[in-house]
Formats: C-alpha cells, structure tokens, sequence
C-alpha cells in the first residue's frame, strides 16, 4: 500500500502553528516534507515546558512529526543557491513569512512559478495582499480579536476572550492543507503550477460569519446577528449530580426522548418546545429545563440513559482524561516513540483512515539540520562541497540525524 501523496516533496518556510498543521497533514498523507528551518530554528521549538535536551518543546513535536529539517541562513548566497537546487526538485512550496521578506530572498510567488513553471507555491499570511492590511503582522490572538471570535464570547461572558488554544491558526492551517490537495489535483489535469493565497483574517471572518451572520444576512435584516442557541450562556457543559455532562438534543426526536429520560414527556406537547423552530424561539427555557433534569443525575448514570435513548451525550474530558478515553485507546490513538534525544515520548496517530493507506514510517519531530547532510547529499552535494557550507555556517547539520544516528 502506498500513501496518498508518495513521491510529493514539500517545501515548508513555515514556523510556529498555522503552516506547520498544513504540511503536517501533508507530511501524514505520505509527502515528503522539508522543513526549512533559520540557524536558531522554529521557534515553537522553545515555546513551551523545557525539554530533555532543550531542542524540541512537547507542542513541537505534535505538529512536526514526519517532517526532515534543512537549516540554511538564506542570507547567505550559496544557502539560497542550495534552497533553489531544491525548489527544482519540489511540488510545493509553502511559506509564513509576509510577501516583502519573501521577495528579498528571490522566493515571492511570481518569481518562484516564473523559475519553476509545475510548482505550487501557497503564502499563508494574515491579511490578503489586495487590501490595505496587506503589510500588518498577524498572530493567532490579533485574528480571533478581528475576526470575531472573541465576541462570540463576549455575547456570553459579557467580555471579550480568546478560545485558548492557537484556534485561528489551526483552522486556516487546515484549510491551506485544502487548497494545496486542491492545486495538485489541477495539476494532474492540466500540467499547471498555482499561485495560492491564504489569508488568516478573511477566513477565520468567513469562519465566524457563517455561523454567526443569521439574520442580518437577509437585506433588509430580518432580526439580530449571532445563532442565539450557540452563543446562550446555558450553552455550555450542564451539571451533573457529580460532574458535567455534554448533551446536543437538536432533533425533533432527539428532544422528545430527551424529556422522557427526564421525567417531563408532557413537554413534547407544549408549544414552546414541540418543534426545532419553537425551540429555538424559547431556547432560554428550553436549556433551563434540560438543566435541571440533568441535575437529578451522576454522569455515568446519564451517558448510560442517553445512549439507551438514541440521545447525543458525552463526558466533560480534561486533557488527562482524554488519555484514558476508552475509545482512543481502542483504535491506539496514543502510542509511544522513542525520540532520538527526548527518550520516549506520547505521540497521537493520525485521525483519518484511507484504505489505500497512509505512511507507514513515522518519524519523530526532527532535531535542527537533523537531516541537512542527508538532503545536500541527494542534491548532489560532494563531502567537500558539504564541509565548506557548513563551515561556513551557510548550512547547518546536527550531530544527529532524525533517526538518532550520529
């Protein structure tokens, strides 16, 4: 069995979260991806708890696994004349960095698809290019504030937050993924290269909006923006008589057994509940009611109701409950590697099945340079002209490689 994108290489310029969960999907689907790391190296490396060898931060071994590492100081010429070598050998190349550091190093996207006409070249940035915000610096947190994500939790809270994690980030690193698999699938068809954009604020803002728009999407507005069910502060995880449970009764069906398994049948019959519609008009009472029936409750009693009543319920993980989740232990969610520094770590299997497969090596997150002798080699590099670069410091190479071999 063969991975889905065997024989793709990927040039990855990209660091912290948004690019690095692109090509990490990519690297998961079978392509080789080539991580093109500054001297100092990416530095999610150092964001987070220390470390055994202080090389690699637990988060930066989630979101590069099955990657090889090439350190280059691009400011130097024969590092950018070694990065172009490579770049003739590439399907895609994907970058982070804004349009004018780009351009300074000759890889600005007209230039790289005028040198490499099959080449696909996707900019993730936080703003698009034609818009006056095109030169702003973009983290993870200034685009939940702009795109409105804090402000769905401003309906609830009464103040603005951040989600807290790298959601903006995780969400337009997934879509880049897309458009990528997109741009080769054209390329199979018409011999192509493409010239991709993906810009954080006006997907994470189509993202919110989607949702979130509601009436005011209608000219004129037909009512308040914001789906009133999702943003009710009663939306939340409901008490139990000894924790928290999660229920999502939406359906007709769903709801009715839900008051059943509650002790309220003659609820399907009042006006304010007995349909999707009227249930969304009354949601303030409907969430009241689900509330207090849970309470009567353990958890364990009611996921055990639920599930017999067709009812969609789950438990309130904590990041250390979910190791233990019966389910993810199951299909061998989290599994043990032996890193070639770190000693044995956690890792997560990849979420998604193909039955063709997927790539069957899985290698730990690479050291810095863990793999730039071995990949100078493939490009053609003698011992002696690898010696001078790195004397030079214009290549760098661990004392290990990705593998752990000195």
């Amino acid at each position: 069995m063969s991975a889905p994108l065997d024989g793709v290489r990927v040039i990855d310029l990209t660091t912290v979260v948004v690019g690095p969960t692109a090509t990490l999907f990519l690297a998961d689907y079978g392509a080789d991806v080539i991580k093109v790391e500054a001297p100092g190296g990416d530095l999610l490396r150092r964001l987070g708890g220390p470390s055994r060898s202080g090389q690699l931060s637990g988060k930066f071994t989630h979101f590069n696994r099955n990657k090889r590492s090439l350190a280059l100081d691009l400011k130097q010429k024969p590092a950018r004349e070694l990065l172009e070598r490579l770049l003739a050998t590439a399907d895609v190349f994907i970058a982070n960095i804004r349009e004018a550091a780009l351009a300074r190093l000759g890889l600005a996207s007209e230039a790289l698809r005028a040198r490499h006409p099959r080449l696909i070249v996707c900019n993730l940035a936080g703003f698009r290019r034609d818009g006056p915000y095109c030169d702003r610096p973009a983290y993870d947190t200034i685009i939940q504030g702009m795109a409105g994500v804090a402000a769905c939790n401003a309906r609830v809270l009464g103040e603005p937050r951040f989600v807290p994690m790298v959601f903006a980030d995780h969400v337009v690193g997934l879509i880049a993924t897309q458009c990528v698999l997109a741009a080769l699938y054209r390329r199979e068809r018409t011999g192509e290269g493409e010239a991709i954009e993906v810009p954080m604020f006006e997907n994470m803002t189509a993202f919110v909006l989607a949702e979130h728009l509601g009436d005011r999407s209608f000219v004129p507005p037909r009512g308040e923006s914001g789906d009133r069910r999702v943003l009710h502060p009663l939306g939340k995880p409901i008490a139990t008589k000894d924790g928290f449970i999660c229920v999502s009764a939406n359906t007709d069906a769903q709801a009715f057994a839900l008051f059943d398994a509650i002790g309220r049948p003659e609820l399907k019959h009042d006006p304010r509940f007995c349909s999707v519609t009227a249930r969304y008009a009354h949601v303030r009472e409907y969430f009241e009611l689900r509330a207090q029936g849970l309470a009567q409750r353990t958890t364990a009693e009611w996921l055990g109701i639920l599930e017999k009543a067709d009812v969609p319920a789950g438990p309130v993980h904590t990041f250390e409950s979910l190791t233990q989740d019966e389910h993810l232990n199951a299909i061998g969610f989290f599994h043990k590697l032996d890193h070639p520094v770190e000693g044995e770590m956690i890792d997560m299997a990849h979420p998604n099945k193909f039955s063709s497969g997927l790539r069957e090596d899985c290698r730990p997150a690479p050291l810095i340079g863990g793999d730039s002798r071995a990949i100078a080699i493939e490009l053609g590099y003698s011992e002696a002209e690898i010696d001078a670069l790195l004397e030079s410091k214009a290549l760098i190479a661990s004392k290990r490689t990705t593998n752990g071999q000195q």
